[in-house]
């Protein structure tokens, strides 16, 4: 089929979402320089985690608009903080596929990965997805669609490595199998678009810090596993573009907001069996910690001047963000926190609301993403504290394996060896995000979070595609 008024079909695009490249890490890649006949300095969002820069990619709006605030937030109508939610409905706005669509019937996207896949109107999606057992077991597995695309995978390249996805033992084996399946999905479905999410950089950044040879040894890693995907897309004809959500900088100063507005008496816990949970519905105020943004939630309005107060001298945070501050940095959306916490240079936030570790919930020594009211980068690592971390990892293994429950209890309460975080605007464009094609000229100087979806139109020949249909009065 070809493009309407043009005559030709649309230019094969390979999309590859490099988590945390940046110019110095670039430096250790020479694949992927050499691919790239653009280079520019890409301008991202507020806050620059995945989520809300994905959204932004995909839709051309910022947050305000597309209402992606976080890579989670409080859901006011539930009275709980949900993060890493999957379905696509979440993201408000005009996607790039409905835009090609317009342009060119029967325009096909592939989505390896990259987030809010679920519920996505593309013709091919992988995403990752865990078998919850009524037990509470918890396997690795992913999502597919169409479903026969599941035991396809699975066979060729084994069950999706959830366990290097993410948690202590996140490495590159996570990213080489998406890889993998990306070249599985370009020579049996040929899509016109491929969005590839290689999430390999964000580990060893978060855990050892920008400058660490052990991060630019996962660069060099990296961009050796990609090689053959390159390699795939230049022989078929498909346009690459890589391009990242932000850079990680360096950082060792934990933040524990929620801590400071317990402390105000503006947060409250309950307890049950010895352990203390946010209450969400019954604090004053509370806040979702995302990286070096949290968006801090007050539920009545007369108790913002105090809110404001228990953070206004709060070490580690650079400024808080009102009405005027949110609308001037595109948060100003209903699921954003009445304010809007932004992290000095070298600091972030914990989500940690307890005040004795004794306390703690136990999922707090788990990698639990979903009941967490926060991110937690410990995630990344075994607890030193603990001579037994590995035999107990050990025998949690051992019980997986039998088939019974198990608790992986291996994650430490003390958020200190963190040293690379994201989240803030960078400060300049060494220590941001980029955008590469493998077409020259591609773009003239730095590109917009918001101009991507335009670009990728573009490379691909979709020029002028029309506008949406105009939402009716009641329409959602």
């Amino acid at each position: 089929m070809t493009a309407p008024g043009t005559g030709t079909s649309p230019t094969p695009l390979l999309v590859l979402d490099v988590v945390g490249l940046t110019p110095q890490l670039l430096t250790h890649m020479p694949n992927l320089r050499a691919m790239a006949g653009s280079k520019a300095p890409l301008a991202t969002v507020l806050p620059a985690v995945t989520c809300a820069a994905q959204s932004t990619f995909l839709t051309g709006t910022t947050p305000a608009e597309h209402g992606i605030v976080a890579n989670g937030w409080y859901f006011r109508e539930l009275g709980d903080v949900l993060l890493w939610r999957q379905h696509n409905g979440l993201v408000e706005g005009d996607k790039l596929w409905d835009a090609a669509r317009r342009a060119h019937p029967g325009y096909t996207v592939a989505n390896i990965c990259w987030w809010y896949a679920m519920g996505a109107d593309t013709d091919w999606t992988v995403t990752p997805r865990p078998v919850y057992y009524a037990d509470g077991r918890k396997e690795p597995d992913c999502y597919t669609r169409p479903p026969a695309l599941h035991d396809e995978l699975t066979e060729k390249l084994g069950t999706f490595p959830l366990f290097h996805f993410w948690g202590p033992g996140a490495d590159l084996v996570s990213s080489q199998w998406i890889i993998d399946a990306t070249r599985h999905v370009l020579a049996t479905r040929t899509p016109d678009l491929a969005l590839c999410y290689l999430p390999h950089l964000d580990y060893d950044l978060q855990r050892y810090g920008p400058d660490d040879p052990r991060s630019h040894r996962a660069a060099a890693e990296l961009d050796r596993a990609v090689a053959p995907l390159l390699d795939d897309a230049r022989a078929a004809g498909r346009t690459v573009v890589a391009l990242s959500e932000y850079g990680i900088t360096r950082v060792d100063r934990p933040v524990d907001i929620n801590r400071a507005l317990r402390r105000a008496g503006l947060l409250e816990v309950h307890t049950q069996d010895g352990m203390e949970y946010l209450d969400p519905m019954a604090s004053r105020a509370f806040a979702v910690a995302d990286h070096q943004l949290a968006h801090v939630y007050v539920r009545r309005p007369e108790d913002l001047e105090a809110t404001r107060e228990a953070l206004a001298d709060l070490p580690g945070i650079a400024e808080l963000l009102d009405d005027d501050g949110k609308k001037a940095h595109h948060l100003d959306h209903p699921r954003s926190g009445e304010l809007v916490a932004v992290a000095e240079k070298d600091a972030w936030f914990t989500y940690y609301y307890w005040l004795d570790d004794d306390r703690a919930p136990d999922f707090a020594q788990l990698v639990e993403i979903h009941r967490k009211p926060g991110y937690d980068p410990v995630e990344l690592f075994m607890d030193p504290q603990d001579p037994y971390v590995r035999v107990r990892a050990a025998s949690a293994v051992a019980r997986k394996k039998l088939g019974m429950r198990y608790r992986m209890a291996v994650v430490p309460l003390d958020p200190s060896p963190i040293r690379g975080s994201h989240g803030r605007l960078p400060e300049s464009d060494d220590e941001g995000p980029l955008i590469l094609c493998s077409t020259p000229q591609a773009f003239d100087g730095r590109v917009q979070a918001t101009e991507v979806k335009s670009l990728l139109l573009r490379l691909a020949g979709l020029h002028g595609p029309s506008a949406p249909p105009a939402r009716r009065k009641g329409d959602s």
